[in-house]
């Protein structure tokens, strides 16, 4: 697990992450790009006991998560974990290079990137503070009436 702080000369607020990916180059890729892009703290984990060790300390703004983790056969332990975490859960983007196996109620937890993707993508996807999933829309439902 390590944390980097934000340098200098950055603009976009992304806010905090977590960066949960077992493929190491893959994680310092996606921790690069998302301190370039405005991150004041990226904290990286590659598996799902270190992920919910990190939970426990501090709730990011935005997870992005692998869903296929070599410790676990699928990252939906996290996801389903983030949610629980209070009436403003950190965003979820999820990062997988098969989206066509991601239950489609899991789906409705975050967005979803397939590998590889763009930086440019996965700037648009962390940067993007609407909740789409299905929690914020039950919730925009129940605080309109």
């Amino acid at each position: 697990m390590s944390t980097q702080p934000k340098p200098k000369g950055t603009d976009r607020n992304i806010g905090t992450a977590l960066v949960v990916e077992d493929d190491p180059i893959l994680a310092m890729s996606i921790e690069d790009i998302l301190i370039e892009a405005g991150s004041p703290s990226v904290t990286v984990c590659s598996s799902t006991k270190q992920a919910l060790a990190a939970l426990e300390k501090q709730k990011p703004d935005v997870i992005v998560l692998d869903v296929h983790l070599v410790d676990r056969d699928d990252g939906w332990a996290v996801a389903e974990l983030v949610n629980e975490l209070g009436p403003r859960p950190p965003r979820i983007v999820f990062s997988t290079g098969n989206p066509e196996a991601i239950p489609s109620d899991i789906k409705e937890l975050g967005k979803v990137l397939t590998k590889p993707y763009a930086p440019e993508t996965l700037i648009d996807a962390v940067s993007d503070s609407r909740r789409t999933g299905l929690f914020s829309r039950l919730k925009g439902a129940i605080s309109s009436d």
